[in-house]
């Protein structure tokens, strides 16, 4: 199993790679590697811990746009691999997370907007054997018209949300810090209490704001 995450310029400080290490270490009990996908020169020298860091293929996409890269077979990314998002927050072991399906699995979560049937790009199970095609090679054929979609999720939605392998991941395993809940998201400011389920698994802080700035001391107690 490999664990992956992209770190890209510098919307997160070094210690959102750091502390999803550390997060990955406490509750992830089946062998893994950790990879991470950056344009950072000498992040391996600043990370405490086994952290295999990989060049980007392209030197010419932008943000969320290199996660696409992950999904093809030059990434050099062999067998099953979870995705995880710098801004999240594991509260809980993850190796039902991790072993979702089968190893060619495609594993998504839906997305927190309860209005439409988006999948969510925070959490991502997938092996290569099957994105290379379904996903990888088709953005590379026409990048230009899939980049006007609104991110990368929008795109690996519409790719593999009829795909045979794409299995989503129950809704109790994963919530927003915001929105809370799916079925009734709290999509007003005013309505925002960060309060969290107690079967969640992985906390997802899509937007604003984010870990680092957290006074809620479920956060703080996990977040490090």
């Amino acid at each position: 199993m490999n664990v992956v995450c992209v770190y890209y310029g510098n919307k997160y400080g070094t210690e959102y790679v750091q502390k999803l290490y550390n997060m990955v270490q406490r509750h992830l009990t089946i062998p893994y590697k950790f990879y991470c996908f950056t344009d950072h020169p000498r992040l391996n020298h600043i990370i405490d811990g086994d952290v295999l860091c990989k060049p980007f293929q392209l030197d010419d996409e932008q943000g969320w746009w290199n996660k696409m890269l992950m999904y093809g077979k030059a990434s050099g990314l062999e067998g099953p691999n979870l995705y995880l998002d710098l801004d999240v927050v594991i509260l809980k072991n993850i190796n039902e997370v991790a072993l979702w399906g089968d190893d060619e699995t495609f594993g998504v979560i839906n997305d927190f907007n309860g209005f439409n049937t988006t999948f969510n790009s925070s959490i991502v199970k997938f092996n290569t054997s099957i994105t290379e095609q379904s996903i990888y090679q088709k953005y590379m054929i026409d990048r230009p018209n899939y980049r006007r979609e609104q991110g990368d999720q929008n795109v690996m939605s519409k790719l593999m949300e009829r795909h045979a392998k794409t299995l989503p991941m129950p809704d109790d395993w994963s919530q927003s810090y915001k929105w809370f809940d799916r079925k009734d998201p709290r999509f007003e400011k005013s309505k925002w209490d960060y309060s969290l389920k107690p079967e969640t698994k992985i906390c997802v802080f899509h937007g604003q704001p984010n870990p680092h700035e957290s006074e809620q001391e479920w956060v703080k107690s996990n977040w490090k």
